[in-house]
Formats: C-alpha cells, structure tokens, sequence
C-alpha cells in the first residue's frame, strides 16, 4: 500500500512537471511572437517618420527653391497644408508653441511696418508658421497623422503633379525642360509619404 501510495505521488509530481515545462514553452513562445510583431510594428512606423521627413523637405525645396517655376500662386498655397500635414511631429510642436509665436510675430510686423524690407519669398514661409500657430486642435491634433490628413496629402501630390506635367507640355518635356527633373522627383517624392501611410493604415 505505500509502495503504491509512493508511486502515484511520483506520478503527480512528474504530471506537475510536464505541466510547468509545457507551460514555459508556450509562455516562450509568445514573448517570441511578440517581440516579432512590435519588431515589425517599429520598423513601420520608423519607415513612415522616415519618409514624412522625406516628403516634408520636398514640399519645402519646391515651395522656397522652385517658386518662380509654379505658374500661379495657387499651385506654390497647395504646398502650405501638405507641409501642414506632413511635417514631422518633432519640428510641428517646436513651431506650434513660443518659437513659432515668435517667428509669426515678426512676419507679421515686417509685413505691416516694414513691407519694403519683407521679401516676396518669405511670404508662403511665414504662411505656413502663422497657420501651424493659429490652427485649432481639430486641425493640428485630430487630423494631422489621421488617414484624412494623409488623404489631402495624397490628393495635392496628384493635382500638382497634373499640373506640372501639363504646364511642361505632356510627360516626357516635364523631365527634359529647365529645372524639369528636380520638380518632377520633387513632386513624385511628395506621393511616397501619404501612399506608405494608406498602406499602414490598412494593414
């Protein structure tokens, strides 16, 4: 009877055992899965920072380097809220808080006080930091990064790139024209920020 009574607790210790081990193993298993999915998740979100900065400092060389090649002003505006929506976090919260107010502030004197002194191509420039500064939350929170703000992006990389192409007289003179291929690849770069972020968005 103790023999017996020996045997089957060896029995359960050996079950409780298996139990543990089994455990472990799937236990190591999912910190494994885990660590693989937030690898993936990091990777992602540095590609789309990475190509936010991209896009941004396209939209700023055609809107400060290229303004003189838009036919219109209209055309140089549409780069303000792309750049609007598109601007790192980093550099937007510098710009949105006493930094921007400062800059803003100045633009704006200059403008009133002193216009003569105000150069024509600091005007889009000083647009763009007096919007950031003055923009409500809705705007400047909820749909910066949401898939709206990355929808608008979207469509003024398109309505530029219509325009440029047409302003150049079809596709192939946009690249063989004066200054034609820097404002072709700019205005390309701008499309591969707000594409990459649909495609995380709906992954």
């Amino acid at each position: 009877m103790g023999k017996k009574g020996y045997l089957a607790m060896v029995g359960e210790q050996q079950d409780t055992t298996d139990l543990i081990s089994s455990d472990f193993k799937e236990l190591t298993l999912a910190a494994k899965k885990l660590a693989n999915h937030a690898i993936k998740l990091a990777s992602l979100g540095f590609g789309t920072t990475f190509l936010e900065w991209v896009a941004s400092f396209a939209a700023i060389y055609l809107l400060i380097l290229d303004r003189t090649h838009w036919r219109t002003n209209i055309l140089t505006g549409l780069l303000i809220p792309y750049i609007f929506f598109s601007l790192p976090s980093l550099i937007f919260n510098i710009f949105r808080g006493e930094v921007g107010r400062w800059i803003a502030i100045i633009a704006v004197v200059l403008r009133l006080f002193f216009p003569r002194r105000f150069p024509d191509w600091l005007e889009m420039p000083a647009a763009l930091i007096l919007l950031i500064v003055v923009a409500p939350s809705f705007f400047a929170s909820t749909l910066r990064g949401s898939w709206v703000g990355v929808l608008i992006c979207l469509a003024i990389a398109c309505y530029l790139l219509q325009e440029h192409i047409r302003a150049s007289g079809g596709f192939r003179n946009s690249f063989t024209r004066a200054n034609g291929i820097s404002n072709t690849i700019g205005i390309i770069i701008l499309f591969v920020y707000p594409a990459w972020a649909l495609v995380i968005d709906f992954i």
